[in-house]
Formats: C-alpha cells, structure tokens, sequence
C-alpha cells in the first residue's frame, strides 16, 4: 500500500481538510477578536503565529497517537478498513451540505463548543489587560482546545491518510505526517496575513458565500478517496 501511497495524495487530503470552513469560520472570528484585543498590530500577528503553531503542534500529536496505536495494538487492518468507510460517509454528507448546507446530518464542531471558544476568547482579553507577559499562553490553549472540537468537522481527510499510512513502514509514515500537518496551516497563514494588513472586513462573508464550494471540493475528494482505499485492497 505505501508503494501507492503518493506525496500527492497526502498534499491533496491536507489541502481538501485546510479549506474546511470549520476551521477557516474559527480562525476568523478569532483572528477579529485578537485585532480588538492587541492594539499592536504585531503582537496580534505574534498571537496569531503561536495559535497556528499550537494547532499544527497538536493536530501532530493526534496523527502520531493513533498511527502508533494501529502498529502497537496490531489492527491497522480493521483500522484501514474504519477509516474507508468514514471517508465515504463523510464525503456524502458533504456534498450534502453543497445542496443543502446545515439541513440533516452535517458535519460540524462539538455542540457548544463555540461558548467555550468565546470564553477562552475572553480570557486572552483579561489576561492582555491584567497579565500581557501571558497573555500568549492562552493563545496556545486555544490552538489545543480548537483542534479536539473541530475534529468531527475536520478529522476525515486525516483519517483517511492514517489508515493508508499503517499499511506500510512506520518510519515513512512520520515524515509524510509532518508534511500532511504543514499543508494543513498553510492557508491559515494566509489567512492571518490578510489580516495583519488590514483586508479582514470582507473575509468572514467571503468564507459564507463560498462554504457550500468548500465543502463539495472536499466531499467529493473524501468520495474518490474512500473508494480507492477500498479499490487498493480488492
């Protein structure tokens, strides 16, 4: 399976789960929140920097737990077969979500999750007036809790790739982990550099008009990729 498994098909599943709009729609409200909260604009970028690197760190983390556990545990086969079968069922739903966007079943962050997003939210507020030296500390909180509340929206590209990587060696799959995490935050860099230079307004209705999109593109790639996995193996 690892002889299949190409760079190319890593590169395309992290980019189909980095323009999720789960993660872009977090990112923005965050990103226009930190603007009000650090008056420099350089720290919001500092900020905004150590948020992405806390999400790349832990999203990482996760890759590594479960592609280790698939070796340790001796079921990456069950495992490949689980991650297929999500991949599918995920990628109907969001093709679903194309024609009809938040009717049904749909994938989406843990319920009330968003409260506990604006609370941590309002904590970097106090801690920037009362604390500023730490005030960056729950920058990385926040990458960290996003990361496990956004995976039912997220996680079906990644598992999809884990359930390819346990087929082969494990130490080719490390590398290809790193790689699939740094596609990942690539547009999120974006994202803050469109920021840091003013050109926030219209980013949040941008992302709105063109969520139903977002979501076909990576429901149809979740389709194709499930299908290949079980195509691979047959």
């Amino acid at each position: 399976m690892v002889e299949q498994l190409t760079v190319g098909i890593v590169i395309a599943a992290a980019l189909a789960d980095s323009i999720n709009p789960c993660v872009f729609g977090v990112l923005i409200f965050l990103l226009a929140y930190m603007t009000r909260v650090f008056k420099n604009r350089a720290r919001m970028l500092v900020a905004g920097i150590i948020y992405i690197a806390s999400v790349y760190i832990t999203y990482f983390l996760i890759g590594v737990g479960i592609f280790t556990l698939a070796y340790t545990a001796q079921f990456a086969k069950p495992f490949y077969w689980f991650a297929a079968f999500v991949a599918i069922g995920a990628g109907l739903l969001e093709i679903k979500d194309y024609f009809w966007y938040g009717k049904g079943l749909s994938l989406q962050i843990i319920p009330g999750a968003g409260q506990r997003i604006r609370h941590h939210a309002q904590t970097l507020k106090k801690m920037e007036t009362q604390h500023p030296a730490l005030s960056l500390l729950v920058a990385v909180v926040l990458g960290v809790f996003v990361v496990f509340v956004e995976l039912p929206c997220t996680g079906a590209p990644y598992l999809a790739i884990l359930g390819l990587l346990s087929q082969g060696a494990y130490a080719t799959g490390i590398p290809l982990l790193l790689l699939y995490n740094l596609i990942f935050i690539l547009p999120l860099f974006v994202i803050i550099c469109i920021v840091y230079m003013g050109y926030s307004k219209g980013l949040e209705h941008w992302r709105k008009e063109h969520r139903g999109v977002m979501r076909l593109v990576i429901g149809l790639f979740l389709l194709a990729l499930g299908m290949y996995m079980i195509w691979a193996v047959t």
